[in-house]
């Protein structure tokens, strides 16, 4: 049995294509069951995120796996096959689980280390569980990943500086006032990023907003939006004598505070601290008032420096993460490979429980037949103990060899040697062509 996944993401398609393949939880189901309904495939888990949709399933081969899940998504969505390969890549047997653990603990997300994507992974693979579309070998690899994800954000801090410029802003604001609860904050301006750092501060406890804009329709939308209020745009000074945070992006051609202003502003306020975030391109502020006592002033470049140095650190916690996921998959593979010795020990522990049977009868109806029921007793235990003796260092050893890379040489000599082959479940005859290619192509993106 291969495990296998074919995807798709932000990585190789942009999102006017990624939205066709997305799934609605309404539509998981029926395609979880179409996609099991010939029997090929044996198991299937869809993971579908506004940035990758992907596809793991299990099958006795990946290559032939990969095929059946190309003609249903083409005949799903109109895309030919050669257009499927240009923007899906394919990955199998272990690289299939390394991708996932990556996957799952934030390495393959857009913004690295992002914790969003665990919750995703488990939600997937309940969704499903529910729809019966999981087996012993699912169960067993995402339970792994899930507790992969988990290591990885316990035992790094692959996911604690910010790596957008909005969020940095967060992150400055608590370092100057600690806790953000309660602060008061202005809003100079209604742009988009202004509006996703508001959203940010809110989430961390911020309060009491303010918008003012030279348009008054804008700055009523926005503060709506935030549950705030509007200023006249010529207030605005007598209002940053109050505030604790002020975010500006205005699209003014010069500076709407200056130096000589803020001096004037902060001996109002008493010299309380006030954190300003200028996110305009030109500035809004004039970086003199740098040199003014407790005004902690940031334009965007003073973010993306932020923002820089915090992904290089992620970069160094992504490094400690692999260690974690190639640990992690070792441990699944060595479980993995290891149910594919499972037919042959039980193969190897029928046969001789049969020869052990024959004989023990053939002496019971001759040369023991006259022994009573307590010595026959005897004997059936004596001879279940002798084949269990001479068993036991054999099965260690398979199940030893079974994480080896030439494990399936191992099976079919021995299943040979003891005349198995009979006993052991067989594959399709042109199963082990397709074994043989999937060296050559998992792993790699199709072209």
């Amino acid at each position: 049995m291969d495990i296998f996944v074919l995807g798709i993401n932000h990585k190789t398609a942009p999102v006017e294509i990624r939205e066709k393949f997305a799934f609605t939880p309404s539509r998981l189901e029926g395609t979880l069951n179409f996609l099991l309904k010939d029997g090929f495939l044996q198991e299937c888990v869809i993971l579908s995120t506004c940035n990758r949709t992907e596809i793991y399933a299990t099958a006795k081969d990946a290559v032939r796996g990969r095929e059946t899940v190309f003609n249903i998504l083409g005949e799903r969505e109109g895309f030919t096959r050669e257009s499927l390969e240009k923007i899906s890549y394919f990955h199998a047997c272990q690289d299939a689980v390394a991708h996932l653990f990556q996957v799952a603990a934030g390495l393959d997300s857009m913004i690295l280390g992002e914790t969003q994507i665990l919750g995703q992974v488990k939600q997937a693979y309940e969704t499903a569980a529910g729809c019966g579309s999981v087996g012993k070998v699912f169960h067993a690899l995402f339970s792994r990943t899930l507790g992969c994800g988990k290591r990885v954000h316990t035992e790094t801090q692959i996911n604690e500086n910010a790596t957008s410029v909005s969020y940095a802003s967060v992150e400055l604001a608590k370092k100057i006032f600690g806790r953000l609860t309660q602060r008061s904050v202005l809003v100079i301006g209604a742009g988009e990023m202004s509006e996703l750092t508001l959203r940010h501060l809110l989430d961390h406890g911020a309060a009491e907003v303010t918008v003012t804009n030279r348009t008054r329709e804008r700055a009523e939308k926005v503060a709506c939006n935030f549950g705030g209020k509007t200023v006249d745009y010529e207030d605005m000074e007598k209002h940053l004598e109050t505030v604790d945070i002020v975010i500006t992006s205005t699209g003014a051609p010069h500076f709407i505070i200056t130096k000589p202003q803020m001096a004037r502003i902060m001996r109002a306020r008493k010299h309380r601290p006030l954190f300003i975030i200028d996110i305009a391109v030109p500035r809004d502020i004039d970086p003199a008032i740098n040199a003014l006592g407790n005004v902690y002033l940031y334009d965007i470049d003073d973010l993306q420096e932020v923002v820089t140095s915090n992904l290089k650190d992620r970069e160094k916690e992504a490094r400690r993460a692999e260690l974690i996921i190639a640990e992690e998959v070792k441990e699944f593979q060595a479980w993995f490979k290891a149910l594919n010795v499972v037919p042959l020990i039980t193969a190897l522990r029928k046969k001789a429980e049969t020869i052990r049977q024959e004989e023990l009868q053939r002496e019971l109806s001759g040369k023991l037949e006259k022994l009573g029921k307590k010595e026959q007793k005897a004997v059936d235990n004596l001879t279940k103990l002798i084949v269990n003796r001479l068993l036991r260092e054999p099965v260690l050893r398979i199940k030893e060899f079974a994480v080896e890379d030439k494990s399936d040489a191992y099976v079919a000599s021995l299943s040979r040697l003891f005349d198995l082959e009979a006993e052991l479940p067989q594959e399709d005859s042109d199963l082990n062509s397709g074994k043989q290619n999937i060296n050559k192509i998992g792993g790699e993106r199709l072209k």
